[in-house]
């Protein structure tokens, strides 16, 4: 019986997570004595967050704000892309948070080199914004996910359709 076993590696993240920790973050920015008056708004985008606020030193704390209630909700800090700060207008400053999703092709192409130098039993084949690892043990299956959780990726990595 040679069944074949398999998962995908993805990148993605919880959308209803991320609006919660986005309105934690709005909840807290008006209620701070030092972020109160300076009418800091975070708007959420299809894909990406645009602050707007009075000063940079007011962004990093909001910035600070946002990673700390996303880390609450099992959110990974890699799936924000800071852009960069632009001048907006009446002595304000705004910015683009874009939101990371998917794995691009030459973060696929390194995952499947790895598994490929790595372990001579399993097969990886990029589909689209994943990548399909499949093998005849399970056993290899787990010892792939384990090396993968060990490489620094630039994205946030999950693990889904483990069969």
């Amino acid at each position: 019986m040679a069944a074949s076993y398999s998962f995908d590696v993805v990148s993605e993240f919880d959308r209803q997570e991320l609006v919660n920790a986005l309105d934690q973050t709005n909840r807290e920015i008006q209620s701070r004595y030092d972020l109160k008056d300076t009418k800091t708004t975070l708007e959420l985008g299809e894909d990406a967050i645009t602050a707007h606020t009075d000063s940079e030193f007011t962004l990093d704390a909001v910035h600070t704000l946002l990673q700390t209630k996303a880390a609450k909700r099992n959110l990974s800090l890699k799936i924000f892309d800071y852009g960069k700060v632009e001048s907006a207008s009446g002595n304000r400053v705004k910015q683009e948070i874009k939101l990371r999703k998917g794995i691009s092709q030459d973060i696929a192409k390194q995952i499947s080199k790895l598994i490929r130098d790595e372990f001579k039993k399993v097969q990886a084949s990029i589909q689209g914004d994943a990548v399909r690892v499949s093998a005849k043990s399970k056993d290899d299956l787990q010892a792939v996910m384990q090396r993968l959780k060990q490489e620094d990726f630039p994205v946030a990595l999950q693990f889904t359709n483990y069969r």
